[in-house]
Order: C-alpha cells, then structure tokens, then sequence
C-alpha cells in the first residue's frame, strides 16, 4: 500500500511517501480503506520525538491518529462491524508505527464508531481527536454544568471550535480566544469571542468579573496563567497542553480512545449539533506539507489528507 512514514525522528522533511507493507488485520481489529486522516499537532510533536518518554516509536512510523473510512475486512472476533461499513476513528496504540497516513490501516474496535452519514470524509476525518478530546475534557474532567461560565482558549483551533459547540449544547456561557480574524467564526460556533495578546485578564473580568466556573486551555504558557487568574473561587481548570496546570489545583488531560464516547460524539454530529470545518484539503503523497501548515498554529478548523481510491 502507498503510505506516509519516517524512519527517524526530526522535522517535516523525514516523511516519506511510497510503499509500505499492507497491514495484518488481528482478531480485535478492523482492515479499513481510508478516505481521509486529519492533521493533528500531536503527530508533529511525536515525529521530532517529544513523546518518546511515554510513547515507543517502532520505525518506521507511519503517523496519523484520525481516520474515516470503510470497512473491507472484520477481525475474527469483530462482530460490531461489517464489509461496507463507513467508520471514523482515533486508532492510538501505546506505540507509534501503524498510523492512519496510509490506504489501509487496522483498527481495533475499541477506536472506531459508525461515520455520521451527514458529514463528509474529510470532514468526518477531523471529529475523533479533536471532538473526543473537547468531549472528555468537558463532560469527565471539567463536569461542566447548565448555566455555568467556560472559558476556551484557541477557540477557532480543531479542539477549541468543537469544545465551544459542546459546552454551548450542554448550555453553558461560553467565552473563547481568538484572533479578530476568527470573531466571527467563533460567534457563529455559539460563544463570545475576546483577542488573546496582552490584557487578556482584564478583559475576561470584563465579561465575566464574577469569575470562570471553567477554563479550558489548550494553549498552555501565559493563556493557563490567564485562565487561573479569570477562575472562580471553586472553579476548575484542564489543560491539553501544559503540565504547570497542577501548580494551580487543575487537572492535566489526554485524549483516550473510547468507542462509547466516539459514537456519542458522532451522534451529536449527526444531529447537527456539532460541525466540523476543514481549513484545507491535501492529497496523501503532500502529507508532509499539511504538516508544515499545521505547524504555523494558525488553522481554522482541520487540515485534512485525502486518501485517492476507486469507488
């Protein structure tokens, strides 16, 4: 199969495109043609290694967490799909090698849920890690409430612009850092945009001076200091993105793969409730270019790598 890999940690200009063994289906797992895998910076992050204290790379890696695609072969004891099935998925291993930028990979089903038939598959290819990890963060970390203030750092970002959708349908308030160029767009996703760059603080107490009963930072640095100066006196802070986030009483979060979660995620979408934007659409064999773009910080949405095949 035709596929993106690296044989060795460093920057963008490691990946390869050319071919790689097919993968070998196990008894758990799925063979799914892939449409579509999305761009995530933690793919970036474990390509020049950053990871490597926690993740094992097995060279060479083909990278990529996010998938959608069909179904072409079950596992022998897959009963929850079948042939012909279209899918989404956030197939993570405890190691980094069989990844997503590739025409097959192998998922198991503990990764995978049932494609929203509304959305197409890249746009459906940039719901699971995002969407899975502004829905956990939100629902198991933060337990945001009805009625209740969240503050969402990079709010036009992948999980920013979903983690705005979902606290808005759980029926929060919901006040978001953007650049003025993404105002708009955060409005229509539901909340209060505010510019992040020096000032930010008071203009957060402007908005909310009784305090966050959430913040949700996905930036780390300044933005998590921010976000625990703006609390409220019994308001609860997660960050994705810097551990200091324990020196101010909050929580640290990583995305998990859950089926569970994945399908309620996937059924918000159907319902419309979620949407997902796809900034820009690569063809595979230019993997390492949507990585180049995705490493400026600046994306609306998803980029995106689609995957060519007949239908």
């Amino acid at each position: 199969m035709k596929a993106i890999s690296y044989s060795g940690y460093g920057p963008a200009d490691v990946l390869e495109y050319g071919e790689r063994p097919d993968p070998k289906v196990g008894p758990d797992s799925v063979l799914v043609k892939v449409r579509a895998a999305a761009v995530n910076p933690v793919d970036w992050k474990a390509r020049e290694g950053y990871l490597q204290a926690g993740l094992e790379a097995v060279f060479p890696v083909i990278p990529g967490w996010d998938v959608s695609g069909v179904v072409v072969q079950p596992g022998a004891a897959v009963d929850e799909f079948a042939v012909g099935d279209e899918v989404i998925g956030y197939v993570r291993e405890d190691f980094l090698s069989r990844g997503t930028f590739a025409e097959y990979v192998a998922a198991p089903v503990r990764t995978l849920a049932r494609k929203p038939l509304s959305l197409s598959f890249e746009e459906a290819a940039g719901l699971p890690l995002c969407g899975l990890t502004a829905y956990q963060v939100l629902h198991h970390t933060l337990k945001v409430q009805e009625g209740e203030s969240v503050l969402v750092h990079a709010a036009a970002g992948g999980v920013g612009s979903l983690a705005v959708q979902l606290a808005r349908h759980a029926g929060c308030r919901v006040v978001g850092t953007a650049g003025p160029h993404n105002h708009d767009y955060v409005r229509r996703l539901g909340g209060e945009p505010v510019e992040y760059g020096e000032g930010l603080a008071a203009r957060l107490r402007e908005l909310v001076p009784e305090g966050f009963d959430a913040a949700f930072d996905t930036v780390g640095g300044e933005a998590l200091r921010v976000s625990a100066r703006t609390l409220a006196p019994d308001g609860r802070l997660a960050s994705i993105a810097d551990a200091e986030v324990f020196s101010y009483g909050g929580r640290y979060a990583f995305v998990r793969p859950d089926a569970t979660d994945l399908a309620d995620l996937a059924g918000l979408a159907e319902q419309g409730i979620v949407s997902v934007h796809v900034d820009r659409v690569f063809p595979l064999e230019q993997a390492a270019d949507a990585y180049r773009l995705n490493e400026e910080g600046r994306t609306r949405g998803k980029i995106v790598v689609a995957v060519p095949w007949d239908d």
